[in-house]
């Protein structure tokens, strides 16, 4: 296995392990175990917990960006049309299948008490802001937009979607937030 995908296979663990008990609550040596590697590795190669955690949040917030960028720069896609907006969500959405992406942003928004995570998830959010911005829409639809993700993110962290009959509540905003994309996240 090369360096770098040694690197990548630690990357990979690390956002499962950080999915699973978030940063705090994950040390170096649990990463390691979820590598199979040495936890002296996990630090050769990423110095720090921290670095490392900044890393895989880093990540995250890059495959989000980099999805969105998928259909903003496909040829017609038009800013003032609600179909190529769903379009962008339904992105989103099939992001939201991959659970630990989910939590690590999540962790991630909840470590916001260390200055580096928070930092590290502003710019994060930033860019893909400025990215959802740079298509000329107004201010009020792309914070609309982020602001249905973020209670997406929530809805799936909290694993509604998976007990739509538990609470009559949330099951019904639930359905409504998801809409016939349910079926993905089930």
């Amino acid at each position: 296995m090369s360096a770098e995908e040694r690197r990548e296979l630690v990357l990979t663990a690390a956002t499962r392990a950080f999915a699973k008990s978030g940063y705090a609550g994950t040390s170096t040596d649990a990463v390691a175990k979820e590598a199979g590697v040495s936890q002296p590795y996990v630090v050769r190669i990423f110095g720090t917990k921290l670095q490392l955690f900044l890393e895989v949040l880093s990540r995250a917030c890059q495959t989000i960006l980099a999805a969105f960028q998928a259909v903003l720069e496909a040829p017609g896609f038009d800013p003032a049309s609600d179909d190529d907006w769903a379009r962008l969500g339904l992105a989103y959405t099939e992001l939201l299948r991959d659970r630990d992406l989910l939590m690590v942003l999540m962790h991630g928004f909840g470590a916001g008490d260390d200055e580096e995570i928070a930092a590290c998830a502003r710019r994060g959010m930033g860019s893909i802001i400025a990215a959802l911005m740079a298509t000329g829409v107004d201010e009020e639809k792309v914070v609309a937009f982020v602001a249905h993700g973020m209670l997406l993110n929530v809805m799936v962290s909290m694993r509604a979607p998976e007990h739509l009959d538990d609470e009559i509540g949330l099951g019904t905003l639930t359905r409504c937030l998801f809409g016939d994309k349910l079926e993905l996240l089930r």
